[in-house]
């Protein structure tokens, strides 16, 4: 069965149902902790009325996206750069998102909520092709399924990204593990694309040393940005 062959129809909801949306419910939450870091970390800059907006409607239309590319999925994987260009995407918003962290209340104001909810439709297009392949085997051809399956996930996406964002009020470093493992995510993507899988061959170690060596630099670089931002932050204030 190939997956954009997926039935437009609506199954019965019988215990089979109910069983194989559990099973993309778990598997939307178990593969989609980077999502949520990132959602958490999108919202980060934004006043606190608006994060619980921000989340919700970032978690919803990533949704919405990640539906839509569940018939291209076998595909999207199988297409060469796509996850070169989507690991640099990712490394790029780890490192955007720590050097704009970090200011104060009214510094936040300057990012608005389509910022964010831009930036959490880009990283959850770049780094949810494994999801959603892994949702479309367990929707078993039924577009309806995985329809509802992933509605359902939204509230635990939502409830995990709004601890997140919380706990990064109270503690600030965790921006910068949130920074590190986008950074690893990222060097995975680069180094399992096709094409440099079928011109380099990289062995396991070297794909742990890219994770490695990309978190420490995303994070090496978002922090030298966010000292230079957070020291020309007075400048542009009231004299």
């Amino acid at each position: 069965m190939k997956v954009s062959q997926l039935s437009a129809g609506m199954p019965l909801f019988d215990a089979q149902f109910f069983l194989d949306a559990l099973a993309i419910v778990l598997i939307d939450i178990i593969l989609a902790g980077d999502n949520a870091v990132v959602i958490a970390m999108a919202v980060q800059a934004l006043p606190h009325a608006q994060r619980r907006v921000g989340i919700m409607a970032g978690a919803g239309l990533a949704v919405a996206l990640r539906v839509t590319l569940t018939f291209f999925a076998a595909q999207l994987l199988q297409t060469q750069f796509v996850k070169l260009a989507g690991g640099t995407l990712v490394l790029w918003i780890g490192v955007k998102l720590l050097a704009e962290s970090g200011g104060d209340e009214q510094g936040r104001q300057a990012r608005n909520i389509w910022d964010a909810m831009w930036l959490i439709l880009v990283a959850d297009l770049t780094m949810s092709t494994d999801n959603i392949l892994a949702i479309a085997g367990a929707s078993k051809g039924s577009f309806g399924l995985v329809l509802f399956g992933l509605a359902l996930s939204i509230p635990f996406v939502v409830f995990a990204s709004q601890i997140l964002s919380n706990l990064m009020d109270r503690y600030p470093a965790i921006m910068f593990i949130g920074s590190a493992v986008l950074g690893r995510v990222g060097g995975e993507m680069l180094l399992t694309d096709p094409v440099v899988v079928t011109n380099l061959h990289p062995a396991h170690w070297m794909e742990y040393a890219a994770q490695a060596v990309l978190a420490i630099a995303v994070v090496l670089a978002g922090w030298v940005l966010r000292k230079r931002n957070l020291a020309a932050a007075p400048s542009s204030g009231p004299a």
